[in-house]
């Protein structure tokens, strides 16, 4: 794959003409906190039937569920990776990056906030759990009915997330009691369906580090459960962000992910490190989204910007940096056509892919985006020429989701090991 299919860029004409009209006018509301996104996004699923679809493929799988055939290892229409046995061009890759492109190039916290709600919350229920959990939780997520958060992150185990856990998990009888506290929760303020990490504390002893990691999904207002208010940001605004603290949350074993505390099922730290696959193939996609709007932007204001009576495109400099930006954009969609490739093909991502595709996009787009406030002067510092927003809100695709640092660490660790 070199180029969109004629079907792919009309939806992605369809996307652009959706954000214009609905995103945009909204933009101040949502950059300034003032307005969370979920309305914004009840809307687009709705308009380009995401929640119909959604709703159709959980009735498919669960019926194949109940009658007992293999569906392991299925894509519940994840908005960044898609199905890897999808066949044709692509398609159902493509069709769930091209929104979280368009929407990039406006507001990409909207695609943040989209994307745990959907791809690591429901897709973690849906990948994990029993049909009673799916029946219960993933069909008002994979719709957007409900929102959810995926809680794993802890003030002191940041990069760390699975070792330095401290958040626990007791045994009493048939139940758990869950403390801890999570931080840089996306969706956290106003999630209504939470997916939590812990770390079972069962007396014996065994170093923290090595417990057992159990997968808890968890309901707004339950007693001992606050839910923080949002979190002040340098950037992705749009995209709320908060705490969650657990004093003495007792939950029964039906809100254990899969209802065992058996690793071998590939609960708690699977599902935890095949969600990190997920976010980091997702960021290459939203860093595209803003490089194609940094170099749009850029291109527009070097032909009309004069400078001695010359549009400062005429100077070597500027035409250096639009040339690097271009590079930069071709190389980042050459990886996103080559993950749609893969996905054609049935195949996923390595966690070395993976890492290696996150950290280079979000490097690109921070670079990018910063060099188009340059470009821009004195006006790229003021939030009216909008490239200000898109620094800012790049800067966290070298963060979340696995620091650059992180990023290198797992590629080469992935390569090294037998």
């Amino acid at each position: 794959m070199f180029e969109w299919s004629e079907e792919q860029l009309m939806i992605k004409e369809a996307v652009a003409k959706f954000v214009e009209s609905e995103i945009q006018p909204k933009r101040d509301e949502l950059e300034h906190g003032d307005l969370p996104p979920y309305d914004v996004i009840r809307t687009l699923a709705r308009t380009f039937g995401i929640d119909a679809l959604g709703r159709e493929s959980f009735k498919r799988r669960i019926e194949r569920e109940k009658k007992k055939e293999d569906v392991a290892g299925e894509s519940e229409g994840d908005p960044f990776l898609g199905s890897p046995k999808e066949g044709g061009d692509g398609g159902a890759a493509a069709m769930t990056l091209i929104p979280i492109i368009e929407l990039s190039k406006v507001c990409p916290g909207i695609v943040t906030a989209m994307g745990v709600s959907v791809g690591l919350a429901a897709g973690t229920i849906m990948s994990k759990g029993t049909i009673a959990q799916k029946e219960r939780w993933g069909l008002d997520l994979l719709t957007f009915d409900k929102i959810g958060a995926w809680a794993i992150t802890e003030p002191n185990s940041g990069s760390d997330a699975l070792g330095g856990m401290n958040s626990t998990a007791k045994r009493d009888g048939d139940e758990y009691i869950l403390n801890g506290n999570k931080t840089f929760i996306t969706n956290g303020p106003y999630a209504d369906t939470i997916v939590f990490y812990a770390k079972l504390d069962d007396g014996s002893g065994t170093n923290p580090r090595n417990r057992k990691v159990l997968t808890f999904i968890l309901d707004k207002g339950m007693e001992g459960l606050v839910q923080s208010k949002p979190f002040r940001k340098m950037g992705l605004h749009s995209s709320p962000t908060g705490e969650l603290f657990l004093s003495d949350v007792r939950v029964g074993k039906d809100r254990l992910l899969g209802e065992t505390e058996d690793e071998t099922g590939g609960t708690g730290r699977d599902s935890a490190k095949d969600n990190f696959v997920t976010e980091r193939a997702g960021v290459a996609a939203m860093s595209l989204g803003v490089i194609e709007e940094c170099l749009r932007l850029s291109v527009e204001y070097a032909k009309s910007r004069l400078l001695w009576e010359k549009p400062i495109g005429d100077f070597q400099l500027i035409q250096l940096k639009l040339a690097k930006m271009e590079v930069a954009r071709l190389n980042v969609q050459n990886l996103v056509f080559r993950h749609i490739e893969m996905q054609k093909a049935g195949r996923r991502l390595t966690l070395a892919e993976a890492s290696a595709m996150k950290l280079y996009s979000a490097q690109a787009a921070s670079e990018v985006a910063m060099e188009a406030v340059q470009l821009f002067g004195g006006n790229g510092y003021m939030s009216e020429y909008r490239v200000e927003q898109l620094a800012r809100d790049a800067k966290v695709f070298q963060i979340y989701a696995g620091t650059d640092e992180i990023q290198v660490t797992h590629i080469a660790r992935d390569l090294l090991k037998e």
